[in-house]
């Protein structure tokens, strides 16, 4: 047995965005959005074609888009890769989801709530208090006081894939069995025991049976496929150059710091040699001092026992002047 890859678009889209696949899609967003005492009971797959407001703007798709029993509107997507923006785009796609409600004449208290679900296959969120949390959830909130703004209608949750770590056996919740079968199905031979008790996850396998699909869908399906294969080596090779700089940056940081440690000691070995110079220095001055007091000493005793000078200079090796001043003290 053997299943398609539900991380990409055409994957994803087969198994959650076809009429046929509802429940599928209630039960799934059942698990992994914040609904409180408010479980879906119904939706309708809407087209996920979201046309510009203002002519000229950018037309935008998004893989799924779905609309509530209460008048919510759901977008979904499955990214493979990181791309340049995308962050920003998904800000875009749930602004224009939400405005788009409303046409000429219509009152803002018409606006029903939007939520914008992200699945991603890379790491969105490298912040230390999200680096575990596989589901996030964002919404308006006043900074200071953490206070969430009382009319917010407008929420961005992300799925990462690569934060799901959980194997087949440790699955508890519906959100772990939903998401360890988005990551996992294309990696599938058989059903899962953990899997197979859920009607609606035996529903998806089905869909995402491979035996299933047309000649043509197959033929998508293996280029989708064989284009994220591509992206994933792409990926890994990316990484390993990142990997490789980082070692060479922290052998460059590591000669550097034994460097800095052998110049320390250098200096520190010179600091300690102009130490023991000054101190050296010091003592031949006081040295030198206490032999001219010793010599002075003398020399006044003997000017006082009356010797001559030549005699004392050649005795305390003092210049005539020195001893005469001793005479006149």
């Amino acid at each position: 047995m053997q299943f398609i890859d539900v991380r990409t678009d055409f994957a994803f889209k087969k198994v959650f965005g076809s009429e046929e696949s509802k429940d599928i899609l209630i039960s799934f967003l059942n698990a992994v959005l914040d609904l409180g005492s408010h479980p879906i009971v119904d939706l309708t797959i809407i087209n996920p074609y979201q046309m510009p407001l203002v002519e000229g703007f950018k037309e935008t798709y998004v893989d799924i888009k779905a609309k509530l029993e209460n008048g919510t509107t759901v977008i979904i997507e499955m990214q493979a890769c990181n791309q340049s923006g995308f962050g920003k785009r998904i800000q875009s796609n749930l602004a224009k989801a939400y405005s788009s409600q409303l046409h000429a004449g219509d009152k803002y208290v018409k606006h029903h709530p939007t939520i914008a679900l992200t699945i991603t296959d890379f790491v969105m969120f490298t912040d230390d208090k999200l680096k575990s949390s596989v589901i996030t959830y964002f919404k308006f909130m006043e900074t200071s006081q953490f206070v969430l703004f009382p009319y917010n209608q407008m929420e961005m949750v992300f799925v990462e894939l690569p934060k799901f770590d959980k194997t087949e056996f440790e699955l508890s919740s519906m959100a772990d069995k939903w998401i360890y079968f988005i990551k996992q199905a294309g990696h599938l031979t058989a059903i899962p025991q953990s899997l197979a008790d859920d009607e609606n996850i035996n529903q998806a396998l089905e869909v995402a049976n491979a035996v299933s699909l047309t000649l043509e869908e197959s033929e998508i399906q293996e280029k989708k496929a064989r284009w994220l294969a591509d992206q994933e080596e792409a990926e890994a090779e990316r990484q390993a150059v990142l990997e490789k700089l980082a070692q060479l940056e922290a052998e460059k940081q590591s000669a550097l710091a034994e460097k800095q440690s052998a110049l320390a000691e250098k200096q520190s070995a010179l600091a300690e040699k102009q130490s023991a110079l000054a101190e050296k220095q010091s003592a031949l001055a006081a040295l030198g001092k206490a032999e001219q007091s010793t010599k002075l000493q003398i020399a006044k005793q003997m000017l006082q026992a009356n010797a001559d000078i030549a005699f004392i200079m050649q005795v305390t090796d003092l210049d005539e002047a020195l001893i005469k001043g001793l005479v006149q003290e």
